[in-house]
């Protein structure tokens, strides 16, 4: 099959009702060609909640009056443990934007592989980092980076994050020359944001190669300038996501919190329409309060709930029986 067009993008994500169900048909036969039907489950710290961008749509931006936390190596790799208790073998160690987690991570990593024997993947969502920094978590043992270009359009880009979109793929070409395994993304939704803005998103992720791409719906959040802003169509986050699994089929495509949090089945919905990664939230509840990355009612994925997604969606994993 040649490459889909942005005009064939375009095209798929109109697709609503039967039309629709004939897409995400699509997008779960080429996922189940390249991965059959087991899913990748990541487990995820949030290590803190201190950001020094000041993004239009997310509640940790810069000028927020909140509590924010920092965990200390030594928490980290504690919390790693209870990853690996679970059966999952991807840790991923999220954050806000701040240059404090290039030590704190970079020396929590050889403990974490150590806490698996080896065998783990280190996913980082760190945000922007001089080439330095990107450098010393590589060697420190780091295989993986999420940055997400949340929109390809220039414009848009300046306006919601306040710094030139140049810089972010900057830093893609930066961790993918590095030798990481990278994955970027979108938000569906945003003010402003047209059909064919998504077609380019997903386009983008094609032209750099990139391992990893998730789609996430816009949620307007309390705090921020967007409050008031209508939030991302669920039917049309699907349809990107189907778009994504035609025009990156080995690529990892998470079926995101955000989708549970607009609406309920959302990712089971995530999966039917290609989706092959689910993210377990190990953040011990306490923080989780401190780190609303889409508002203080975010939706947590539990073992639970994410085991209950799976065995829905038909998908297996090594996901261990839970009771939380």
């Amino acid at each position: 099959m040649p490459p889909l067009t942005r005009k064939e993008i375009v095209e798929l994500l109109r697709l609503r009702d039967r039309e629709q169900a004939w897409l995400f048909d699509r997008a779960r036969a080429m996922r189940r060609q390249h991965f059959g039907d087991t899913a990748v489950v990541r487990g995820v710290i949030e290590v803190t909640s201190v950001c020094v961008q000041n993004c239009s749509y997310c509640p940790m931006r810069r000028d927020n009056r909140m509590t924010r936390y920092s965990y200390r190596t030594e928490e980290i790799v504690a919390l790693s443990k209870d990853i690996r208790d679970a059966g999952i073998r991807v840790v991923s160690l999220q954050g806000g934007d701040t240059p404090r987690t290039t030590q704190i991570v970079g020396d929590a990593i050889g403990a974490i592989r150590a806490v698996f024997d080896g065998d783990v993947d280190i996913l980082l969502v760190l945000g922007d980092k001089p080439r330095q920094d990107y450098v010393h978590l590589r060697d420190c043992g780091a295989d993986s980076y999420i940055l997400k270009h949340e929109t390809s359009d220039a414009q848009q880009h300046l306006e919601h994050r306040y710094y030139p979109l140049a810089q972010r793929l900057a830093n893609l070409e930066v961790l993918l020359a590095l030798g990481y395994r990278v994955g970027t993304g979108t938000i569906v939704g945003l003010p402003g944001q047209t059909l064919e803005m998504l077609a380019d998103d997903i386009l983008l992720a094609r032209s750099l190669g990139v391992h990893m791409c998730s789609a996430s719906p816009f949620v307007p959040a309390t705090d921020t300038p967007l409050a008031d802003a209508p939030p991302g169509d669920i039917e049309l986050t699907l349809n990107t996501l189907a778009a994504m699994r035609l025009v990156l089929p080995d690529a990892l495509i998470p079926s995101v919190s955000a989708l549970e949090h607009r609406s309920p089945g959302g990712q089971v919905a995530g999966f039917n329409a290609g989706a092959n990664v689910v993210t377990v939230n190990f953040t011990p509840e306490p923080d989780r309060v401190n780190y609303p990355i889409y508002g203080a009612d975010r939706f947590v994925v539990g073992r639970r709930h994410a085991a209950a997604v799976l065995q829905q969606a038909e998908m297996r994993s090594s996901l261990t029986p839970v009771n939380a």
